[in-house]
């Protein structure tokens, strides 16, 4: 009678993938190692996010006020008149600073010639926050700056930044805007919550004196 050998290559396998698989500790050591760094990452993420927004809002207010000032410091130099008071898109929705009265509004009026039924209109729009320009003869208006909420945006003043009571010829223009913006979209609004806060001052003069 032949005896086949008994091959014990099953056991001696199983026995080593037992003592090659992960434990229990062995798991939850990985596991909180992986846990820890994708909490990493998704910190980094929203950190990430929320300084793009910040920037993103600056940026916007930058570029708004960059825009008004140009434009405007542009049409102020070469004007003949300039009125300031306030008003709103539309030709008859104007009204001008009495003298005697401080020269200060929202809003200003400036005429490229002295005719005066032609000029160029820039105001703020207490509904939407919004610096707006339009232009003699149409109520079509467009955005200058947006999130401005100061409401004497326009004054003239004298040599020594003084606001002045009436239209001299050598008067300076002077123009500050103000912006309040959310840093963060997930921030609640109201009080006691954060703000980022801007604002933009310069002045200019006609270059023709008459």
């Amino acid at each position: 009678m032949t005896l086949t050998p008994f091959k014990s290559r099953g056991v001696k396998q199983s026995r080593r993938a037992e003592q090659s698989a992960f434990t229990l500790v062995e798991l939850m050591i990985a596991t909180s190692i992986m846990l820890m760094a994708l909490v990493g990452v998704l910190t980094v993420q929203l950190f990430g996010m929320k300084l793009f927004e910040l920037t993103r809002s600056k940026l916007g207010a930058s570029d708004d006020a960059r825009k008004a000032i140009d434009l405007l410091c542009t049409e102020i130099r070469s004007a003949k008149i300039i009125k300031i008071g306030s008003g709103g898109p539309g030709t008859p929705n104007f009204a001008e600073c009495v003298p005697g009265k401080l020269q200060l509004g929202s809003a200003i009026q400036i005429y490229a010639t002295t005719n005066t039924n032609s000029f160029v209109r820039y105001y703020w729009n207490s509904t939407t926050n919004q610096l707006e320009r339009t232009r003699s003869g149409t109520a079509v208006f467009t955005v200058v700056a947006n999130f401005v909420t100061n409401t004497a945006v326009f004054a003239s003043e004298d040599a020594f930044g003084n606001v002045l009571t009436n239209n001299q010829n050598n008067r300076v223009i002077s123009m500050k805007l103000q912006f309040y913006q959310l840093q963060y979209p997930i921030v609640r609004i109201g009080p006691g919550n954060y703000y980022d806060f801007y604002q933009l001052a310069t002045k200019t003069t006609r270059r023709a004196l008459e």
